[in-house]
C-alpha cells in the first residue's frame, strides 16, 4: 500500500480529540461516541482504551500538539479479509439481539462454541453492521431524559414590515425540541446564517435551563460544512459551541428524516399552533414577533397530550429538567474559525486587517479564531499568539517579539529621525524627505527612498546634494530616481528654471533681450 493511501486510512487528529473529549469529559457511551464521530464503535474502544491505559486526562490531551498526539494514538483501520470462515445466520442473530438482555457478545460466544475457527469478536461486530446496513428497519425511538435536543428551522417564514419604506423582510423560525418531554422552544431570527444559528442555540439552552447530552441538527450549511450520509463535517464554530456546553453533535443522516423525527414533529407543531395562529397579524419588528411567539409557545407547552397524561411542561419539570447538563458560568461568545497562510512578512489577514505571528511560522498554515474582541492564532493545536481585534482595513498590528532581530533594529528608524538626518545636509534635503514620507500611506514605505537619498552624500558633496534637492522641489520631482538623475547629469549646477539667473545662460542671435526695449 502506498504511503498516501495508508495516511488516508488513519483517523484525523481532530476526530481523535473529539472521541477523547466525549469519552473523558462528556462520559458518553462508546455507541454514542461512534454515532457522533461517524466511526466504528471498535475504533472508539481502541482510542479510549489506549487513553485509559496511558492514564491520560483530557487536559493533558489538550496540551499536546498534533504530532505528539499522532505518535501516541497511531491506530489505523483494519480490513476484514475474506478467509472463508463460516458466517453466522445474520437473520437469526438480528432477531435474537432484539430480545431483552441479549447482547451481540453473548451471541458471538454461542457462535464460537459451534464454530471455534470462526470470526473473532471485532470481526463479528463489523460483519453484522455491514449486513444490518442493508436493512430498511423502522422502529419507535425511545429517548432518555436529558439525552437529546433536536434543532431545525421551520419551512414557513413570517413577513416583517418596515413602517417607513413598506419593505418586507422574511423572518426565519428556529425550533428546538427535547427528546423525552417534547418541551419546545421557538424564536424568530433574521436568517439561517451561522451567527443566528449559534445564537439561537445559546438562547435555547438558556430557555431550557441546561443542555442535552446530544444535539441532533439537520445537515444545515450553518452547522455542517460538508453534508455526508456517513461522515458529515461539522462547522468549527458549531463544534466549539458544543464543547463549551459539554454536549455532542450527531447530525441527522441525509434523506433519513426518522433520525430527527422529534425535530420534524416539533416543526409541524410550531407551524400549526403558532405560525398558523399568527397568519393574519402584521408585525413591524423582530422583537414584536418574538413577543407573540413567546405567548403562544407558553400555551403550546401547557397543552395537554392527547394519548398521555400531562403536558410538555409537566413532563419537562418532572423527568427532564433535572437530567440536563448545568450551563457553564459564562455564556458562549460567538467566534469564527478560519485557516490562514502566514505570509513571508509573518502576518496573517483577518477581515482585511493584518496580524503578526512569530516569524518562524512564515509560510506555515495556522488556525485562526476571532471574535468581536480578540484574534487568536493556533499552530498544531497550540495557541501561539493573540491580538486585540482591529477593524481598520489594510492596517497592521505587529508585536515586537514576533520580529527577527534585524527587523527590530529597522524599527529604530522613525520619520523624525530620518528628517533630522536630512536637515544635517540642508533645508531642501529635509523638505524632500518630509515630502516623500508624507506621500505614503505608511511612513515606513518611504524609508528606503529617503535613506538612499541621504547616502548619495557619500558619492557627491553635501552642497551638490542640497542643490539637487532644491531643484527636485522646484520641478516637483521628489524621488530617489529624480535626484539621482539630477546629480548624474550635473543639473544641480544649473540655475533653477523660472529664475532670473537662468536667463543669463540662454543666448541666441534671434533673442533681443531686455536691453533692446530700453
Amino acid at each position: 500500500m502506498s504511503r498516501r493511501k495508508k495516511q488516508g486510512k488513519e483517523l484525523a487528529v481532530i476526530k481523535i480529540r473529539e472521541i477523547l473529549r466525549l469519552a473523558l469529559v462528556c462520559d458518553l457511551s462508546d455507541r454514542q461516541i461512534a454515532k457522533s464521530c461517524r466511526v466504528a464503535r471498535s475504533t472508539v474502544q481502541k482510542y479510549t482504551r489506549k487513553a485509559r491505559e496511558s492514564g491520560l486526562t483530557f487536559e493533558q490531551v489538550q496540551q499536546m500538539d498534533d504530532t505528539k498526539l499522532k505518535s501516541i494514538f497511531k491506530v489505523g483501520r483494519k480490513r476484514i479479509n475474506n478467509t472463508g470462515k463460516p458466517l453466522p445466520d445474520w437473520n437469526w442473530i438480528h432477531q435474537e439481539s432484539r430480545k431483552k438482555s441479549v447482547t451481540l457478545q453473548l451471541l458471538w460466544e454461542e457462535y464460537k462454541e459451534v464454530y471455534p475457527e470462526g470470526y473473532q469478536l471485532s470481526q463479528f461486530y463489523e460483519l453484522y453492521r455491514r449486513w444490518a446496513r442493508k436493512l430498511n428497519v423502522s422502529m419507535r425511538q425511545v429517548h432518555k431524559a436529558g439525552e437529546k435536543m433536536f434543532v431545525d428551522f421551520a419551512g414557513d417564514t413570517v413577513p416583517i414590515h418596515d413602517r417607513h419604506t413598506g419593505e418586507i423582510k422574511r423572518a426565519q423560525i428556529f425550533i428546538a425540541v427535547l427528546g423525552a418531554s417534547n418541551y419546545t422552544y421557538a424564536e424568530a431570527v433574521w436568517g439561517q446564517d451561522l451567527f443566528n444559528w449559534i445564537e439561537a442555540h445559546v438562547r435555547a439552552f438558556e430557555f431550557f435551563g441546561g443542555a442535552a447530552e446530544i444535539l441532533i441538527p439537520d445537515n444545515l450549511k450553518s452547522g455542517v460544512n460538508a453534508a455526508c450520509f456517513y461522515e458529515p463535517e461539522l462547522n468549527a464554530t458549531y463544534r466549539e459551541m458544543a464543547v463549551h456546553y459539554g454536549t455532542a453533535v450527531i447530525p441527522a443522516r441525509i434523506k433519513r428524516p426518522k433520525d430527527k423525527s422529534k425535530g420534524e414533529i416539533g416543526v409541524y407543531v410550531v407551524e400549526r399552533w403558532i405560525l398558523a395562529a399568527l397568519r393574519n397579524r402584521k408585525f413591524f419588528s423582530l422583537e414584536e414577533l418574538n413577543r407573540a411567539i413567546k405567548e403562544l409557545l407558553k400555551k403550546l407547552n401547557n397543552r395537554k397530550f392527547k394519548k398521555m397524561d400531562g403536558s410538555r411542561l409537566s413532563w419537562f419539570e418532572t423527568i427532564e429538567k433535572s437530567a440536563l447538563k448545568l450551563l457553564p458560568q459564562e455564556r458562549y461568545e460567538y467566534a469564527l474559525w478560519k485557516k490562514a497562510s502566514v505570509n513571508i512578512d509573518y502576518h496573517i489577514e483577518v477581515e482585511k486587517h493584518f496580524y503578526s505571528v512569530p516569524y518562524q511560522l512564515a509560510r506555515k498554515k495556522v488556525d485562526v479564531r476571532y471574535t468581536l474582541k480578540t484574534v487568536e492564532v493556533f499552530y498544531n493545536n497550540k495557541r501561539v499568539t493573540s491580538h486585540m481585534r482591529s477593524f481598520s482595513q489594510y492596517k497592521a498590528t505587529t508585536v515586537l517579539e514576533h520580529m527577527p532581530e534585524k527587523h527590530k533594529k529597522y524599527l529604530e528608524w522613525t520619520p523624525e529621525r530620518i528628517i533630522n538626518w536630512g536637515s544635517s545636509i540642508g533645508k531642501s534635503c529635509a523638505a524632500v524627505i518630509e515630502n516623500i514620507i508624507s506621500s505614503k500611506d505608511h511612513p515606513e514605505q518611504g524609508f528606503r527612498s529617503c535613506l538612499g537619498i541621504i547616502r548619495m552624500s557619500r558619492s557627491y558633496s553635501n552642497d551638490r546634494l542640497e542643490a539637487a534637492c532644491r531643484r527636485a522641489l522646484a520641478i516637483n520631482g521628489c524621488s530617489y530616481k529624480s535626484i539621482k538623475s539630477i546629480l548624474k547629469n550635473g543639473l544641480d549646477r544649473q540655475p533653477l528654471p523660472g529664475t532670473r539667473e537662468s536667463g543669463k545662460w540662454i543666448t541666441h542671435e534671434n533673442i533681443r533681450g531686455g536691453e533692446y526695449y530700453n
